[in-house]
């Protein structure tokens, strides 16, 4: 069912209509919201949409870092399940010699 989700970010209200849970939504707005902050406290002057440009750039980094992390964890694992077969292939003894 479609509602509409009242937010806030840096000062500006926004309603957002979906599907979304409401709490998810709000602490999506919440997380942006503090990029725009954080950022806002390092500059003299910023535009909105500057702040908002960067935080999204911030948030792009912070998924790719999260992407190649779960890639490499994902290769870690792929190569120790490798092993283990490999191992057990060794301790096995050969069914070719029957």
């Amino acid at each position: 069912m479609t509602k509409t989700i009242e937010i806030e970010i840096f000062g500006q209200r926004y309603a957002i209509r979906g599907d979304a849970d409401e709490d998810y939504v709000k602490r999506l707005a919440r997380f942006v919201d503090e990029n725009m902050r954080s950022l806002a406290q390092g500059m003299r002057t910023a535009t909105f949409s500057k702040l908002a440009v960067l935080a999204a750039i911030n948030i792009a980094h912070q998924l790719f870092q999260s992407e190649q992390l779960r890639e490499r964890g994902e290769a870690d694992v792929d190569q120790r399940v490798l092993s283990l077969m490999e191992s057990i292939e060794d301790l096995m003894p050969s069914t070719r010699h029957r």
